[in-house]
């Protein structure tokens, strides 16, 4: 007889990287729960604007009244609800225009075994399919789950140098923008080595910290637009000897809000610092909605990845992604069925 048992489908680098150090809380949900915070402070009511004055005074009941005329007809009329001030400029305001344009270099991608634009289907770029997957998932409020505020600010990092955060990133931004529903902004916010504008093969110029260090920088002179469409770059700009405290200001978000008017679909990926090694990432992780941790296999200690995960609590949603691994002669090949022929 067959066996008609069904195959179990092979766990992701997500899932492994939570299985391999023990802190899935929930089976088959690769999420550390870091969510047990203080509850937001409770907002006051605000007083209506416009509101009638109320004479505090009260009538004086025995004074004689003259008889009132016939009242004019009353048209009854909507009240004006005023919107959000913040919220009428992000929706009035146009996109960002990039003023520099650079070229991907493919074959310094192919070289380094990450993904390359417009090649045949490899295995990376069949795992990278899979991980963007799930954070569309997770901003997108698909399924059975809840909407993630801020899902669609995704932070890379590591707990230390080495373990190949900004090959995840740059591998993540290169995947997500050839979707059609979505554009990528990668923003390099490893301030003090930079290496993002290096694995695309793009120039440096002014970024990150330039537009948070002057605000009256033009925010386009800081972006590049590749040669792929969907896919804009932000460098880290120039090194700044109080980057943490910049990170931490009001400036960052409105920055970050303003990068994202104009854009309702755009996704943005920020590569990290190491976490045990620069205080940025800690600072950063409040200003996004999902943080993928990188785990280089066989390399990175649980010691190291929970005290990281520690740092990270301004985060609410933070997952594992195993990098480096080796897999066995009877595992999973992704990118193997696109250069087959035959029958499927």
């Amino acid at each position: 007889m067959n066996d008609q048992r069904p195959v179990k489908r092979p766990p992701s680098l997500l899932e492994r990287a939570a299985d391999m150090f023990g802190v899935d809380p929930v089976a088959n949900a690769p999420t550390i729960d870091v969510s047990n915070l203080p509850p937001e402070p409770a907002k006051k009511p605000r007083k209506a604007k416009n509101a009638p004055a109320v004479d505090a005074a009260a009538p004086d009941a025995a004074a004689p009244s003259a008889p009132a005329p016939d009242p004019a007809p009353v048209v009854e009329t909507a009240p004006t609800i005023k919107p959000s001030p913040s919220k009428e400029i992000a929706r009035a305001a146009p996109a960002i225009v990039p003023t520099r344009q650079g070229t991907v270099d493919r074959e310094r991608l192919a070289a380094r075994g990450m993904v390359v634009p417009g090649a045949p289907v490899t295995g990376i770029s069949e795992e990278y399919r899979m991980v963007k997957r799930e954070l569309i998932r997770n901003f997108g409020g698909a399924g059975n789950r809840p909407l993630l505020p801020r899902g669609h600010r995704v932070l890379i990092a590591s707990a230390n140098p080495g373990e190949g955060k900004t090959f995840s990133a740059v591998n993540l931004a290169l995947s997500l923008a050839v979707e059609a529903d979505h554009d990528v902004l990668l923003i390099d916010a490893d301030i003090a080595k930079p290496s993002v504008l290096e694995a695309l093969g793009l120039d440096d110029g002014p970024g990150l910290m330039d537009a948070l260090a002057d605000p009256h920088l033009p925010l386009g002179d800081c972006l590049i637009q590749t040669d792929i469409a969907g896919l804009k770059v932000m460098p880290a700009g120039t090194a700044h000897m109080h980057d943490t405290e910049l990170l931490a200001s009001a400036r960052t978000e409105a920055l970050l809000g303003q990068l994202e008017a104009g854009a309702p679909g755009r996704i943005v990926i920020l590569d990290s610092p190491p976490v045990l090694a620069a205080s940025p990432a800690a600072v950063l992780a409040g200003h996004v909605g999902q943080t993928i941790m990188v785990v280089r296999a066989d390399e990175t200690l649980e010691s190291a990845l929970r005290d990281a995960i520690g740092l990270m609590g301004a985060c609410p949603h933070i997952q594992l992604l195993l990098n480096g691994v080796k897999y066995s002669p009877g595992g999973r090949r992704f990118g193997t069925y696109y250069g087959q022929g035959g029958a499927s």
